[in-house]
């Protein structure tokens, strides 16, 4: 069937030209293309056809190519190059997204809220590996001590692209168990008859009751770990009262929030950060992308 040599040229056709004119018969381009010898006959007649000119002679030693087809053939092989160039070129920026992008966040954040993520993640960019750094140390992303950085407050170098994810609220809470053995929890001032869980060196939560109008001295906390995954473990473990951030709570439905409403404990902001040259590395930046379109939900 043939159409006019004006309505867009089939590079299949020319393919399947070339191989022949390499091999030397239908049989041979068939197998290197890994197609049937019919199909490669159809492809030659039909670009013949567009093109209105033979291009082989069929003689007994196979196929020979007119004085049309070795002309032609120039022109299909420049053709092949640049195909085989748009190929490499399209792989190559694919292959700029694949490998492996360190992400450092605190410890509850490495591994309460990011797993779900990270599991997403690796069905959206399976050619992507991940560091986690759990650390509430800042690591610096100047330093390159990582690429991509969660944090609990923003980041002030002005290399440094930051955004804000959102507020992570922090509640009281215990286990089930623990509050069934204990007296009521019913104001604030309650706390101090409670066995508490809190931190070691760290003094954020002797200055929030501080802050709260209710000093209390580190002797009060029957465990002090500055790991607040460990506190939090602690907490699931009936041991005593803690303090944890609310996305944690979802993940045992055994542990209360206490004291709702009556505690007002400042959210802490969660800042997604990154070195400024994000803007080139794909890589980074499809993860950069990924956590800032899924985390800002999961806190």
């Amino acid at each position: 069937m043939a159409s006019s040599p004006h309505h867009g040229f089939d590079w299949n056709l020319a393919r399947s030209f070339l191989a022949a004119l390499d091999h030397g018969s239908l049989l041979g381009a068939a197998r290197v293309l890994r197609s049937s010898q019919p199909t490669v006959g159809r492809h030659i007649a039909e670009l013949e056809g567009q093109l209105g000119v033979v291009l082989f002679e069929r003689t007994g030693r196979g196929l020979v190519p007119t004085a049309v087809g070795t002309q032609l053939a120039q022109s299909a092989r420049a053709m092949e190059s640049g195909a085989q160039e748009l190929a490499r070129t399209l792989s190559g920026a694919q292959a700029q997204t694949a490998g492996t992008v360190r992400i450092t966040a605190s410890g509850p954040v490495a591994a309460f809220l990011l797993p779900p993520v990270l599991a997403q993640m690796r069905q959206a960019l399976p050619e992507i590996q991940v560091e986690l750094v759990a650390s509430n140390q800042v690591s610096n992303l100047l330093r390159r001590e990582a690429d991509i950085a969660i944090r609990m407050l923003r980041p002030d170098q002005s290399t440094l692209v930051a955004r804000k994810l959102g507020a992570v609220r922090l509640c009281v809470c215990a286990h089930k168990d623990y509050l069934a053995r204990h007296p009521a929890l019913r104001q604030p001032s309650d706390l101090l008859a409670h066995t508490l869980i809190g931190s070691d060196t760290d003094t954020a939560i002797l200055d929030g009751f501080k802050a709260l109008g209710h000093p209390v001295a580190r002797t009060q906390f029957a465990l002090r770990c500055d790991d607040f995954v460990v506190q939090w473990q602690a907490v699931r473990a009936a041991v005593g009262v803690g303090f944890a951030a609310e996305y944690m709570l979802r993940t045992d439905p055994q542990v209360l929030a206490v004291l709702v409403g009556q505690l007002q404990i400042p959210p802490l902001p969660m800042w997604l950060a990154v070195h400024r040259e994000i803007r080139t590395n794909r890589r980074i930046r499809a993860v950069y992308d990924f956590l800032a379109k899924s985390l800002p939900d999961l806190i």
